[in-house]
């Protein structure tokens, strides 16, 4: 199964907020963010890692190709796109032709959870027949959470903008199959952007979506966040 990073965002709220490394490489307890997440993917059994960074970071950009180089003859290489785009959903798109062989999970560089949490979410969407799992969770702490409906089996009805009543919020990790991408491709043809808008026109489609709960999952947008990352990483080792 293929992983896949979206780390190609500005990281404009943390520069403003005095943090000078590119977001990528904020480091959590002595671990760069995007290095954590490919342990975590490895841990989890990938047999290759996919990533699109910012050509605007050619910190980020030098340091994931020195990993491109030692992994290329490991049992997880790893595959690198380098592109500016408008939004998470553009940098998906950019991807996205190395995704359509096989089942793949897709997150963004800033997500951040409990490691076992992580590769039973994937387990479980592996031995499902379901068209994708998303990762949800109670504990919201997001300026624009992204709300998710669920029945009482955990299919998803709907993603929204406000509560509706909703238990539960994204966590920001995506486990699809390739049906998926075929309506990203469409929702790029329309005009759409937003991650936001392509979850909903996944329901839209009618492909079956299954909520998978963490306990916990944590963004890294701004200065503050680092901190409670820290000590949620330092919690749970």
């Amino acid at each position: 199964m293929k992983f896949a990073v979206i780390a190609a965002g500005d990281g404009s709220r943390l520069g403003r907020e005095g943090v000078a490394v590119s977001k990528p490489l904020v480091t959590l307890n002595g671990e760069p963010m995007l290095d954590r997440l490919v342990r975590l993917f490895t841990d989890a059994g990938a047999s290759e890692v996919v990533m699109i960074v910012n050509e605007r970071m050619p910190d980020v950009v030098a340091h994931v190709r020195a990993m491109e180089e030692e992994r290329r003859t490991t049992a997880c290489p790893l595959r690198l796109k380098v592109a500016g785009t408008p939004s998470s959903m553009h940098s998906f798109h950019a991807i996205s032709a190395w995704l359509t062989d096989g089942p793949f999970c897709l997150t963004t560089v800033d997500t951040v959870c409990r490691p076992e949490e992580f590769k039973a979410y994937v387990q479980a969407f592996m031995e499902s027949d379901a068209d994708g799992f998303m990762a949800v969770t109670d504990y919201v702490d997001d300026e624009r959470p992204l709300y998710v409906g669920t029945d009482g089996a955990l299919n998803i009805t709907g993603f929204y903008d406000e509560p509706h009543g909703c238990r539960y919020v994204s966590g920001g990790m995506y486990c699809l199959t390739p049906a998926a991408i075929g309506t990203l491709r469409r929702c790029i043809a329309e005009g759409q952007s937003r991650m936001r808008n392509f979850q909903r026109q996944l329901v839209k489609d009618g492909l079956k979506l299954k909520a998978w709960p963490f306990s916990k999952v944590l963004d890294v947008d701004h200065a503050a966040d680092i901190v409670k990352a820290e000590q949620f990483i330092s919690e749970i080792r």
